[in-house]
């Protein structure tokens, strides 16, 4: 099956200056955002797609019971009705399809990578008054009810469950012990749990995570190098970001045949560079040569 084709040119104008919009705005909304994502990356996503998606995740909402008490008792009817009556949930293959990383897309399909399905969970649990947050775990996303973690927190998740669950929407909803969470970082990163990893995710931060997540999906696809590009644009319009995608960017253009635009981009990268890294900045410059080169 064939990945999604992007929308004509001043569509996706329009849609990228929402997104900076929405990103920027005191309150970024989580599903708006991600949607627009959607929107950047599939040319069939129109305006009635995306309120359709919106009224799908109010429906979902209200077929939550009323406010259902305790952290563990939100877990239970959020895994009751997302995870075992809506069959969300993810498999390996899911990796392999940008659809995975694309909210309209995990609605319709009921499937998606981690940090998707854990936007589903969030938003359904929100708009049903539930407290709950993302917790950006390296390597797997998951979702925080009740307390939130803190960086100060020295006990592990799943240590109070009265005051907080954590859940693994990739597993249907599966509510994690300590011991599980610890697994989940282990696995990732060889190194144990850290408290700081439990801080909730600040909704720009998702969406730069499910980002990523799109780019490395195109790196793997050299065919596909159109879909690193809108990534990297939509990243670079989130008002904290890493600067480091400006060289990224470049670099792509170069490799896309755009010889000239990536040159001058790598020179006005290296300008800023040059503030904190002489001998950086003369490298770049030297890739801006030789970019330059390739058109003669």
């Amino acid at each position: 099956m064939s990945s999604p084709r992007p929308p004509l040119p001043e569509r996706s104008a329009e849609l990228r200056r929402r997104f900076a919009e929405e990103a920027r705005s005191g309150r970024p909304d989580l599903a708006t955002l991600c949607l627009l994502v959607g929107a950047v990356a599939d040319g069939t996503l129109d305006e009635t797609g995306i309120d359709a998606a919106q009224i799908e995740l109010d429906a979902l909402a209200g077929r939550l019971p009323h406010r259902p008490g305790t952290p563990h008792a939100w877990a239970s009817a959020l895994r009751d009705l997302l995870g075992e009556r809506c069959g969300f949930h993810g498999t390996p293959g899911d990796y392999q399809r940008l659809e995975s990383s694309l909210l309209h897309e995990v609605l319709r399909r009921r499937r998606g990578l981690p940090i998707l399905l854990s936007v589903v969970w969030l938003e359904v649990a929100r708009r049903a008054g539930a407290p709950v947050y993302g917790v950006g775990l390296p390597g797997h996303f998951v979702v925080g009810l009740g307390e939130t973690g803190t960086a100060a927190d020295s006990k592990p998740a799943g240590a109070c469950p009265e005051r907080r669950v954590l859940v693994d929407p990739f597993d249907g909803g599966r509510v994690l012990t300590g011991a599980d969470t610890e697994l989940l970082v282990a696995g990732a990163t060889g190194a144990p749990l850290d408290p700081s990893m439990l801080v909730p995710a600040d909704p720009l931060d998702v969406v730069l995570r499910i980002l990523n997540n799109v780019r490395a999906w195109a790196e793997a696809r050299p065919e596909r190098s159109d879909v690193a590009l809108w990534a990297l644009d939509l990243s670079l319009l989130l008002p904290s970001r890493p600067a480091e995608l400006r060289y990224e960017r470049a670099r792509l253009l170069v490799r896309r045949g755009d010889f000239l635009d990536g040159a001058d981009a790598l020179e006005a990268y290296a300008e800023v560079v040059a503030a904190v890294d002489g001998p950086a900045a003369d490298r770049i410059r030297g890739e801006a040569r030789a970019a330059r080169s390739l058109l003669n």
